[in-house]
C-alpha cells in the first residue's frame, strides 16, 4: 500500500468511493435530508480541491482517504473500501495525515459508524450526537 496526498484530478475517483461507503455504512442511519446534504457536499468540487487530502493506493486501486480543512486541524472526511475495512488503512492514513501536519488539536464530526474508529486512534468525545442538517455526528477531538 502506497500513500500520498490526493491530485485535484483524482477527486471523482475519491468522491465515488466516498460516495459507495457513505451509502453503504451511514445512509441508512440518515434521514433523507442528510443524504442530500452530505451529496452536496461531494458535488461541490471547489470546495473539495480546498481540502487538504491524502488517498491510500493498492497498486492503481484506491482504497481510502482522509482530507482536512483549517491546515489540518478539522478532518472532514476519512473513508475505505469496503472490503479493505480492518485492515490497518485508515490508520496508515492519520499516521501520514499527523506526519504531514502540525495541528496541536484536531477535530471530527464523527458519524455514529466511525466513532469506535476515532477513539481507537486517541480522539475523545466533546459533547453528545447531533444532528444538523441532517448529518448525525458526535463532535470529537485529538490532541497531540
Amino acid at each position: 500500500m502506497e500513500i500520498r496526498k490526493l491530485h485535484p484530478t483524482q477527486w471523482k475517483q475519491a468522491s465515488a468511493l466516498v460516495w459507495q461507503v457513505f451509502q453503504r455504512f451511514e445512509a441508512p442511519e440518515y434521514p433523507p435530508q442528510g443524504v442530500e446534504s452530505f451529496r452536496a457536499f461531494l458535488d461541490d468540487r471547489q470546495g473539495l480541491e480546498s481540502l487538504e487530502a491524502w488517498a491510500a493506493w493498492e497498486g492503481d486501486d484506491l482504497v481510502g482517504m482522509l482530507a482536512s480543512r483549517d491546515r489540518g486541524s478539522h478532518i472532514c472526511l476519512c473513508f475505505v473500501r469496503e472490503d479493505c475495512h480492518r485492515q490497518g488503512i485508515g490508520r496508515a492514513l492519520w499516521l501520514r495525515f499527523l506526519q504531514d501536519t502540525a495541528a496541536q488539536r484536531v477535530t471530527v464530526h464523527a458519524s455514529p459508524y466511525g466513532v469506535g474508529f476515532y477513539h481507537k486512534l486517541g480522539f475523545r468525545d466533546t459533547a453528545a450526537e447531533q444532528l444538523q442538517d441532517g448529518i448525525r455526528f458526535i463532535p470529537m477531538e485529538f490532541t497531540r
